[in-house]
């Protein structure tokens, strides 16, 4: 990291449990070294004489979980800022219309984020069709040898149909994690042609064929108006028995009432790190059921991973610091089909 050319005024807006988490003592002290960074309280709250105060001399603001909206509001106290470098992935919750027209410059570590959703996912798709935890679960009950051939004969991921619903950029790390796999791939995105498909190593086909086909099927869309349940009941019903359905998007892409008659009837499986709503009530049957692994929503980033998510947003500072555009920045004109 060169000597910055310039210091900007920067300013951390999360919550402070949020900065605790992902700024350690390290990239505290590389934020320092790059800008003047204030050192009051992180602001998890725009609208207080504090916050304007800070806001008032900030030209960079360093957002992460918990920021609130910047808004018309928030910006007119902040009459320098001219960049918002987003320490996670989406960017939904706090950028507002007010930041595209004051033409701040944004940038998002969602690329850093994307790789343990990957890593999470890829190791779901081969775990559910090696049958692990159906496996895993008659040994721990029945404690002697059984012929597991005998018992699952379609386990394994040798030639398996595995369906990747969206070409996000978490989608496209999955299907490049999937290429040395012996796996039949394919995509169903309709803003990607066959060819495009084809170069990321997948076949384009409709949605109803992904389910109808796929052995495993794995949800990267994001929620959007025109997503929200697109997995819907007539679409698990296509997957065949015995498939599963992967989800680490968001819940409520997903039928969630057919998929629990689906996995409680016996008949799909599926790996869960989203629900709607994100945490489900105590008595949801989805917690004991043997077909479900469902976990809280730690497929993204999560202790460690967290250092990668600051490494990509200081990286950022630096590049902005030394007169360079961002390497991730956020485009409005790409919102309306991105996460």
């Amino acid at each position: 990291m060169t000597e910055p050319r310039r210091r900007p005024r920067a300013v951390l807006a999360m919550a402070p449990r949020t900065a605790r988490q992902v700024l350690d003592d390290r990239a505290l002290a590389r934020l320092a070294r790059l800008t003047d960074l204030d050192g009051g309280p992180v602001l998890d709250d725009l609208t207080t004489p504090a916050a304007h105060r800070a806001l008032a001399t900030a030209e960079l603001l360093i957002t992460g979980w918990g920021c609130p909206p910047v808004d018309r509001a928030a910006l007119d106290a902040a009459p320098r800022l001219r960049a918002i470098v987003h320490t996670a992935g989406t960017v939904r919750h706090h950028i507002t219309e007010a930041c595209w027209e004051r033409g701040i410059a944004v940038s998002s570590a969602a690329a850093a984020n994307a790789v343990p959703v990957a890593e999470y996912t890829l190791a779901m798709i081969l775990l559910a069709n090696k049958r692990a935890l159906d496996i895993a679960r008659d040994h721990r009950a029945e404690r002697r040898r059984v012929d597991w051939n005998e018992r699952y004969p379609d386990a394994g991921n040798y030639r398996r149909t595995v369906g990747i619903l969206s070409a996000s950029a978490i989608g496209r790390r999955v299907m490049a994690l999937l290429r040395p796999h012996d796996l039949d791939i394919l995509l169903y995105d309709p803003y990607l042609t066959a060819d495009e498909a084809r170069a990321l190593g997948a076949r384009q086909v409709p949605l109803d064929e992904l389910f109808a086909t796929s052995d495993v099927v794995s949800v990267h869309t994001p929620l959007l108006p025109g997503t929200r349940g697109l997995v819907s009941r007539e679409l698990l019903a296509a997957l065949r028995t015995g498939g599963t359905l992967v989800n680490t998007a968001r819940g409520a892409i997903v039928d969630q009432r057919a998929l629990t008659d689906e996995v409680l009837a016996g008949r799909l499986y599926a790996v869960l790190d989203v629900t709607e709503p994100d945490l489900l009530p105590a008595d949801s049957p989805l917690y004991d059921c043997d077909h479900v692994l469902l976990t809280p929503h730690i497929a993204g980033s999560t202790g460690g991973e967290l250092r990668r998510l600051a490494d990509l947003a200081i990286g950022e500072v630096d590049r902005y610091v030394h007169g360079r555009p961002f390497a991730h920045p956020v485009r409005p004109e790409i919102l309306d089909r991105s996460a």
